[in-house]
């Protein structure tokens, strides 16, 4: 009122009407037209919420779009919501409630501190408590969208396809000590944490999993997710660097499995060689600390840390249309020219720096990583992936003593699908007759200890015939087998 020209005072108008406003869009079809029963686009919300539930539509539309912006209501949306958010969180959760109670997880045990747990326990529960922070800020920023999308990108990438599956294992084998029990711990607090955290917009789903966990814990005395305070965070718990070392993790191990996909190789199959230029010695110290663990998860038996590529990955590099388009305009020629041009040593140095200057019609140009496209180049045996400053080279030779170990796991995998298809429980022992195969014979018995222990196997025996075994194959190579429980 001030700034249209009212005179406003405590005395003519006391007190304040409100302290924040906020002001909700459209809610369109998913071609961006208004809603409206002449072009019968409407959609009714309560056969939406029978078909779909309250909580997925409610995620889907504060997810979605700000509530101050248009939304372009698509069904397709919720679908994605229910599979890739709910759907995954609840797999997390029946993950965990398969093996907790199995062992009898209750929480009873003493909590065990931070700096005696492995380092990915310490990594996920800092990820936890920066989410907390995350989360907190922009609720009380009126950002509900950026909470939840902050929420999905914790379980999908960080809990559920990181941690739980990197620490299956320390589940399903092994005796219930200090290892086992820091892993149910650690991965109870995260589901406890993250339904507290979308109660305010998923009311039921949080609450029926909030009263599971609780059901076997005790925790909480309260009857309801709804009436326990709101996380706060545990500062003690975060740690930037580890944190930004696991990302490290993440992303060259995204890289490798990239190349994996690119040239037709499946994890399971072992390679040699991962070179990895570093750009700093805080880059490698990094790497080194994580490197067991990339190596586990994209299945090499090296990594090898390079600080020279010139002479030996090529480098190619373009302007980022979409970030400099409005910055360069009619320039946008004169610049992607300009890049032609540099060299191996000016790219390295454009990585290493995080930014470039180029003269442009004599006039210096300043342009950062992020406004440019790095691609690496093949070289023979190799296949080589970027992401940012961030290069690998994989070595896609296979040795014939790889080939056995890659044939090996290969018929875990096999074995394991059979053992879940004839309904055996994850603890049954089981014996297992092949029949003889001169092609994998070879492979089978180097591995033959180390299959065992992955399929609990007691036995495994080649015999001339199987009247009623199951083909199976392993890379294209048809083999007879028979899987029989232990009885």
């Amino acid at each position: 009122m001030r700034k249209n020209g009212f005179e406003v005072n405590n005395e003519k108008y006391p007190g304040l009407a409100y302290k924040t406003a906020v002001s909700n869009g459209l809610v369109l079809d998913k071609n961006c037209n208004k809603m409206s029963k002449r072009l019968g686009n409407v959609v009714d919300p309560f056969q939406t919420i029978d078909k779909f539930g309250a909580d997925a539509t409610r995620w889907y539309l504060i997810t979605n779009a700000s509530p101050w912006d248009n939304l372009k209501f698509d069904i397709n949306g919720i679908q994605e919501v229910q599979r890739k958010f709910f759907g995954t969180l609840y797999n997390t959760y029946q993950f965990f409630a398969l093996y907790s109670n199995l062992d009898g997880f209750a929480f009873k045990e003493e909590y065990i501190p931070l700096d005696q747990r492995p380092e990915i326990d310490r990594w996920i529960l800092s990820s936890l408590n920066s989410l907390v922070v995350r989360v907190t800020e922009s609720m009380d920023d009126y950002e509900p969208t950026q909470a939840g999308r902050a929420i999905e990108e914790f379980v999908d990438e960080h809990l559920s396809n990181w941690y739980v599956r990197l620490c299956r294992r320390r589940f399903w084998k092994g005796e219930y000590e200090h290892d086992k029990i820091a892993a149910y711990q650690t991965l109870y607090e995260c589901l406890e944490t993250v339904v507290r955290l979308i109660a305010p917009v998923s009311p039921f789903f949080s609450d029926a999993v909030f009263q599971n966990l609780n059901a076997a814990t005790g925790r909480f005395t309260a009857e309801s997710v709804h009436h326990v305070d709101f996380p706060k965070e545990n500062k003690a718990a975060i740690d930037t660097l580890l944190e930004e070392r696991m990302q490290l993790a993440q992303d060259t191990s995204s890289l490798i499995l990239s190349i994996r996909k690119k040239v037709s190789l499946k994890v399971r199959q072992p390679l040699q060689k991962a070179l990895i230029p570093v750009l700093n010695a805080g880059m490698k110290e990094q790497l080194a600390k994580i490197e067991d663990l990339i190596k586990s998860e994209v299945n090499v038996k090296e990594i090898e840390y390079i600080t020279e590529t010139e002479g030996f990955i090529n480098k190619r590099i373009k302007p980022n249309f979409i970030a400099l388009g409005k910055k360069l305009g009619p320039k946008m020629k004169a610049v992607s020219a300009a890049l032609a041009t540099l060299s191996q040593h000016d790219i390295s140095a454009f990585e290493k720096n995080g930014n470039f200057i180029l003269q442009i019609n004599g006039e210096p140009l300043t342009l950062d990583l992020a406004e440019v496209e790095i691609f690496a180049e093949d070289i023979p045996g190799w296949s080589v992936a970027s992401k940012g400053s961030l290069t690998v080279a994989l070595d896609i030779t296979i040795s014939e003593e790889l080939r056995k170990e890659g044939e090996a796991r290969e018929f875990v995998n096999r074995i394991q699908n059979l053992r879940k298809d004839s309904g055996f429980e994850v603890t049954d022992r089981i014996n297992i007759n092949i029949v003889e195969n001169e092609r994998l014979a070879n492979s089978l018995n180097e591995y033959k200890n180390y299959i065992c222990a992955e399929i609990l196997a007691d036995s495994i025996n080649f015999v001339p015939k199987l009247p009623n075994g199951t083909e199976i194959e392993i890379n294209d190579i048809p083999l007879q087998v028979s899987v029989m429980k232990k009885v």
